[in-house]
């Protein structure tokens, strides 16, 4: 196989379907990708001010020599700016720079931004298509790919978006050589879950290789485009999270709750950190519930644990809430219906389904148990 060449995932849905990318060197060759998907169209670019220093002047360059002119929208870093007053600064700057319809949006960027933007582009001229660039591995694998756009709210994580589907994704992953360790450990926290969904065997293949994905090169491509398969096989069967694409939630029910409650701090906790936490809880949990083997949530455990990833309650930094105060968070999360709480649990490795109505008395007596921990 030819390094160089991207690998190629296809989400189909239909004559919505797009392509997402994979491999080195594609902020550098995105002018002419783009030109050829969107002939004739010009460009916002929304990105943060870490990611422009390292990667905004070769997009912009890129471009501008594919003849697509560009406006650069650059936010502060960070979970806190998925909120009502950036998406209102990002859609007035597209308005302001004149762009229409047919024009694009471009994110560039991590989790939050790549949110963010989708939200803004669904919602501008009551729908703009737009690019998805993102440059952490979490965006990669996860949240550049399928449509699930949207902010914060103060009483909770992504309780206000749309679904709205990119038209192309780029994930460069030469730009992950740039991107700080600990930002690369909460990526990869996504990776893993792939694998404990529903796949026993491409996790028991980062237990191998997880050293190699971390040094970059064909493994990190590999797990990537796996990952990135995976997702896009869900999305297809179920684009707007009515069954089973619920399951791509394993661990964030419990993991949103903790991000909520350090106030989306992230010198405290990181998005990839909470789930990595989140996944460990729920194998407990489900063992816990007698619905699988304690020693599948150790084998869980001891794989974040050598990947440097978080794994207990005790791991986050300062105070958390008593288990009441964590159940309020948790009662809040878009999972919850009518009132029932739903989690993602596991009858072992890659075997996770949708649990409803699971009592909150047990919840409440399992965190009581973990914050010991």
């Amino acid at each position: 196989m030819d390094e160089t060449q991207p690998r190629t995932v296809t989400v189909g849905l239909g004559d919505r379907a797009y392509d997402i990318l994979i491999g080195p060197g594609l902020v550098a060759g995105a002018g002419a990708r783009v030109a050829a998907s969107f002939p004739g169209a010009r460009a916002a670019v929304v990105t943060d001010r870490n990611v422009a220093a390292r990667h905004l002047a070769a997009l912009e360059e890129s471009l501008a020599g594919a003849g697509i002119a560009s406006h650069a929208i650059v936010l502060d870093p960070g979970e806190k700016t998925k909120d009502f007053a950036h998406l209102e600064h990002v859609v007035d700057e597209i308005l302001a720079a004149r762009l229409e319809r047919g024009d694009i949006v471009i994110a560039l960027g991590g989790g939050v931004i790549g949110d963010l933007t989708g939200f803004a582009a669904a919602i501008v001229r009551r729908g703009m298509r737009f690019v998805q660039m993102p440059t952490s591995l979490l965006a990669q694998v996860d949240s550049s790919v399928g449509g699930k756009t949207g902010i914060n709210s103060p009483r909770g994580k992504n309780l206000v978006g749309a679904f709205h589907q990119p038209s192309l994704v780029l994930a460069d992953t030469g730009v992950l050589d740039t991107l700080p360790e600990r930002e690369f450990r909460a990526g990869y926290a996504e990776v893993a879950k792939y694998g404990l969904i529903d796949r026993p065997d491409f996790f028991a293949w980062l237990e191998a290789n997880w050293r190699e994905i971390f040094a970059g090169g064909p493994a990190r491509t590999e797990a990537i485009a796996q990952s990135c398969q995976a997702k896009a096989e869900v999305v297809a069967r179920d684009e707007f999270e009515t069954g089973d694409r619920a399951l791509l939630n394993l661990g964030h029910t419990f993991g949103h709750a903790l991000e909520g409650a350090t106030g989306y701090d992230s010198a405290r906790l990181v998005h990839g950190e909470g789930v990595a936490i989140g996944m460990a809880l729920a194998h407990r949990f489900s063992a816990r519930m007698n619905l699988a083997s304690p020693d599948d949530a150790r084998r869980v455990e001891a794989h974040l644990e050598a990947v440097g990833l978080p794994w207990r309650l005790s791991q986050v930094p300062g105070e958390l809430p008593d288990a009441d105060g964590l159940m309020a968070y948790i009662a809040q999360d878009k999972k919850v219906s009518r009132g029932a709480l739903t989690f993602i649990l596991t009858r072992g490795i890659g075997q996770s389904f949708v649990a409803k109505d699971v009592p909150a008395s047990e919840v409440v007596s399992f965190l009581r148990e973990q914050a010991g921990r």
